[in-house]
């Protein structure tokens, strides 16, 4: 659910992704809250990728644990380009608690506040 990774760095992580027509998330030509959500988790896990490769180590496997205060404000369309930004919020041992932004053409899409677990 990403498609170009637009910056990274230890605390904030920005991908773009276009939404396909024939995407798994789309229904009537709408991009589903549960495909926003799935949007924010795997810009989490770009940034995890990222760092793993750059470190020369194996990607660990992350789950999400929990969202917290998710706000959807827009459905976007079938062709639509998102914008999506993390932010880690907090880190302790295998527990990461990011806040995610989606947005499209400026406008704020959705919002939510995700705890994810990972294990090597």
């Amino acid at each position: 659910m990403v498609g170009k990774l637009l910056s990274v760095d230890e605390n904030n992580t920005r991908s773009s992704f276009v939404i396909n027509a024939d995407n798994v998330f789309v229904k009537d030509g709408l991009f589903q809250e549960a495909g926003l959500l799935e949007n924010i988790a795997q810009t989490a896990a770009l940034m995890a990728g990222y760092y793993a490769n750059a470190e020369n180590k194996p990607v660990a496997v992350g789950y999400i644990g929990a969202i917290k205060d998710l706000e959807i404000f827009n459905l976007p369309k079938v062709g639509d380009e998102l914008t999506t930004e993390i932010i880690v919020e907090n880190k302790i041992l295998d527990v990461t608690v990011i806040s995610g932004k989606v947005w499209h053409s400026g406008n704020l899409q959705a919002q939510c506040e995700m705890k994810l677990f990972c294990r090597q």
